[in-house]
């Protein structure tokens, strides 16, 4: 094959920022959000996020104004601190009172508890209700589907009787 045909490998992450406009901000942005622990210490990390970056000035919310005025005065040390983590992308920093993002693990999804088996009579009835789907996805689908309208109605109608039976 002529040398000129060949190619050499490319890394995804230049072929993303090639491909998408803007894309290399919010990557770096990100970078910044992941490392902002270690740039602006425990203290101010907990008091603020770093936010937008645009045209070199990084946004920093924060949720109160003496968290403000610290920023402020330590912002030549943290730009260095950008600087010498993400190279010259970030200049300077900039200042809002706002409301800080929950981090992602202090948010709780209450599950429901784990519900009983179908009894027999259950499993024949939705059996019976699957048995003329011939598409095995579809039937499996709708399996699922009236299996979980079985317990849940079975919850629906224990809470009712819970409450009826308290003095």
């Amino acid at each position: 094959m002529p040398r000129e045909f060949r190619s050499r490998p490319h890394r995804v992450r230049d072929l993303l920022v090639a491909a998408v406009p803007g894309l290399r901000e919010r990557m770096l942005e990100e970078e910044i959000r992941r490392g902002w622990l270690e740039t602006a210490g425990p203290e101010i990390a907990r008091r603020s996020r770093p936010g937008e970056l645009r045209a070199g000035v990084l946004t920093v919310v924060v949720d109160n104004s003496l968290c403000r005025e610290e920023i402020s005065l330590r912002s030549s040390q943290i730009v260095s601190a950008l600087g010498a983590r993400h190279g010259s992308a970030v200049t300077s920093l900039r200042c809002a009172l706002g409301t800080l993002p929950t981090p992602r693990q202090a948010v709780a999804h209450r599950r429901p508890s784990p519900a009983e088996p179908l009894s027999a009579e259950e499993e024949r009835a939705v059996d019976g209700l699957v048995a003329p789907v011939t598409d095995p996805v579809l039937a499996a689908s709708v399996r699922r589907l009236v299996t979980k309208d079985l317990i849940a109605h079975r919850r629906r109608t224990a809470v009712p009787q819970a409450r009826r039976e308290r003095p």
